[in-house]
């Protein structure tokens, strides 16, 4: 999708495609932190037993 979205923006200019790309861009960060969070939660458990 970010890359769709980038792509359209770079064939048109249109400032509505660079907003989607941003969204998708914190999306995927946002997933990444969440993925990150879970690991070390599960780890820190895990390591206290």
């Amino acid at each position: 999708m970010k890359d769709i979205a980038w792509n359209k923006f770079k064939q048109t200019g249109d400032i509505n495609a660079y907003l989607e790309f941003k969204g998708m861009e914190n999306i995927e960060e946002n997933i990444k932190v969440n993925i990150d969070e879970t690991i070390k939660s599960k780890w820190n458990s895990n390591s206290r037993k």
